[in-house]
Parts: structure tokens; C-alpha cells; sequence
């Protein structure tokens, strides 16, 4: 089951905490979106791993860590609108990874294919995070 969609869950609105999930078995790691976000960090990780630019190769992981940290604070604060504030941050920082994969390719430190995988990896995160924000907010708000 995919806890993003909350299809079927019975929740009423008085239950919209993210704590209610966890009293139903969900922690943040049953969320595809955080493990897509995992995902993306590794993927980060591997593209840089031999990146001379240190400082470069530091903001970008960072970037990247950042999506899967603020979706798991966020699913463990008391109510839906930090849980959503926090996604938006998640989001915020798939913009950040994109934007540096774009820079990475500009200064040669990515070719153009690995620069498009970074990029779309980032863009599909984003949106799907968007999209959990959407269903966060129709169904708990």
C-alpha cells in the first residue's frame, strides 16, 4: 500500500497528524517519496565521489540529504501543516539539486547525460512531493 495516496485509510480530519499514521504502522520510511529521496542523495553521492571541487561536491550532497531529512522531520512533527511545511522545504531543496546538476555540467564537472539523469531524478522528486503536499492538504487541511 502507498501511504502517499492515504486512499482508503478511514482518517477523519481530527486525525490528521502524521503521528496518526505511525499509530497505524507508517513511519516515514513506508513513503515512496523518501526513498526516491534516498535514492537521489546516493545517486548524488556516486556522480561526485571523485569531485576535486570540495566545496561543490559538499553543497550539492548537502542539497541532496536535505530532501529525504526534511521529509522525515516533517512526517514526525504533530500536525499535517508542518509535515507540509517541511515538504516544501524537501522541494525546495530538489530545485537546489537541479540547479547545481546544471552548473555541474556548465563547469564540467558532469557531462550532459549524467547532468539530464541528476536533473530529471530531481524533477520527478519534486513533483511527486508536490503532489503528496496536494493530497496532504485536500484530505487533512
Amino acid at each position: 500500500m502507498n501511504n502517499e495516496s492515504e486512499k482508503g485509510t478511514g482518517k477523519s480530519e481530527a486525525q490528521s497528524r502524521p503521528a496518526e499514521d505511525r499509530g497505524n504502522g507508517w513511519t516515514f520510511e513506508n513513503l515512496e517519496i523518501w526513498q526516491d529521496a534516498i535514492a537521489l542523495a546516493a545517486h548524488v553521492y556516486q556522480r561526485f565521489q571523485g569531485c576535486r571541487d570540495y566545496e561543490f561536491r559538499g553543497q550539492i550532497r548537502s542539497a541532496s540529504v536535505s530532501v529525504s531529512s526534511n521529509i522525515a522531520e516533517g512526517y514526525e512533527r504533530d500536525s499535517n501543516a508542518e509535515l507540509i511545511r517541511f515538504l516544501f522545504i524537501a522541494k525546495g531543496s530538489c530545485g537546489e539539486v537541479r540547479s547545481q546538476s546544471h552548473l555541474a555540467h556548465h563547469v564540467k564537472l558532469l557531462d550532459e547525460a549524467a547532468a539530464k539523469e541528476l536533473v530529471g531524478e530531481s524533477q520527478r522528486l519534486s513533483r511527486r512531493i508536490q503532489k503528496f503536499i496536494d493530497v496532504r492538504r485536500q484530505k487533512f487541511s
